[in-house]
């Protein structure tokens, strides 16, 4: 049977992890049923979530024919990862639709969809003049260059397209750290490395040592910390700004 035509996987796509030999966590089950509109994912290392964005991917390429989606990171390589991960779930998933052209950031699907990877530096020039896009994932969110996000938000407008955005923590700056601490319409998940089952307290425990406390927690425990470069925190900063200030003259 035609994977677009497996009914059971149609009204609930969290089986296509099943489908392609792997055990979800009950967060990627969620995210991949719900496929939430706009979504933020504070995930720490190796806690499963470029699966569950990759498998999100593949079931919109497959149900909704014609989708554009776009992978999108700081760099060509993150993209490519993503990509990669993605293009070997579709060969593991039985009577998904043909490849009609394949490349290494590129595949088309028989049934018209479309799944690009792209690097999104340079304030989001690479990424300009696609448009109707209907899933857009934005790996490493928190590393990417503020630019990127205004280009690509009109490009869901028309589709009525969704926006994931997944990181671990790069300081209190930047669209990520915004959108996570006071954004509106957003689906959040937060992962952090206890909550994962495939990483054992030995190995954190090393990881804690190796990479030092502050280091560990922005990687696993998702700590939005200080910029290094910061000579002052962002919070004495903010300190020193106010609205209620006596005028010099009357």
């Amino acid at each position: 049977m035609l994977i677009a035509q497996d009914l059971a996987l149609a009204l609930d796509p969290a089986l296509i992890g099943e489908r392609v030999g792997l055990t979800l966590d009950p967060w990627q089950a969620t995210l991949i049923r719900e496929q939430p509109r706009r979504a933020l994912l504070l995930c720490s290392r190796q806690s499963g979530k470029s699966t569950a964005t990759a498998l999100l991917a593949l079931h919109v390429a497959i149900f909704q024919p014609g989708a554009l989606i776009l992978l999108l990171s700081p760099s060509q390589r993150q993209s490519q990862e993503l990509f990669r991960t993605l293009m070997l779930y579709h060969g593991k998933l039985a009577g998904a639709p043909t490849l009609t052209a394949e490349s290494l950031l590129r595949a088309e699907l028989a049934n018209g969809s479309r799944i690009i990877a792209l690097p999104g530096g340079g304030e989001g020039k690479t990424v300009r003049g696609y448009s109707a896009v209907k899933l857009a994932v934005v790996d490493e969110a928190a590393r990417c260059e503020d630019g990127l996000f205004s280009v690509v938000r009109p490009m869901l407008g028309t589709s009525d397209g969704s926006l994931v955005m997944l990181s671990t923590p790069a300081g209190r700056r930047g669209e990520f750290h915004r959108a996570w601490v006071e954004g509106e319409g957003w689906t959040r998940v937060r992962i952090p490395a206890s909550a994962c089952p495939r990483l054992s307290p030995e190995f954190l425990a090393e990881e804690r040592r190796e990479l030092g406390a502050m280091r560990y927690s922005e990687e696993y425990e998702l700590a939005f910390l200080e910029p290094d470069e910061s000579v002052f925190p962002t919070t004495m900063i903010d300190r020193a700004f106010t609205t209620d200030v006596r005028p010099l003259w009357s």
